[in-house]
């Protein structure tokens, strides 16, 4: 008598589910509904993820832009437009014209 036994999906731990949210919102990409429902699916989807590289966003957060804000108010001058564009530029900017 031969049974058939198929493993049941366990499915996927909260802490599972937090840092796979944390991944794809840090990626930019859609967490697949079907991985979510099962541990093996999920743990698979985080290691590909980990696995790629990530997309780099090169604008400056909104610290430095507020920052350089201030700075530029202090100083009575403006931060130039390609610095919004990239944040090794605004970076620089800001490194340069502190008080």
């Amino acid at each position: 008598m031969s049974q058939t036994i198929k493993a049941e999906a366990l499915p996927a731990t909260q802490k599972q589910l937090a840092y796979a949210r944390k991944i794809a919102e840090r990626q930019n990409v859609a967490l697949p509904w079907e991985a979510l429902q099962d541990r093996r699916q999920l743990s698979q989807w985080i290691d590909t993820q980990l696995a790629t590289p990530r997309a780099c966003d090169t604008r400056p957060s909104s610290k430095q832009v507020a920052f350089a804000e201030r700075i530029a108010r202090i100083k009575r001058s403006a931060v130039p437009d390609e610095c919004f564009r990239d944040r090794t530029l605004m970076s620089r900017w800001i490194d340069s014209n502190k008080p």
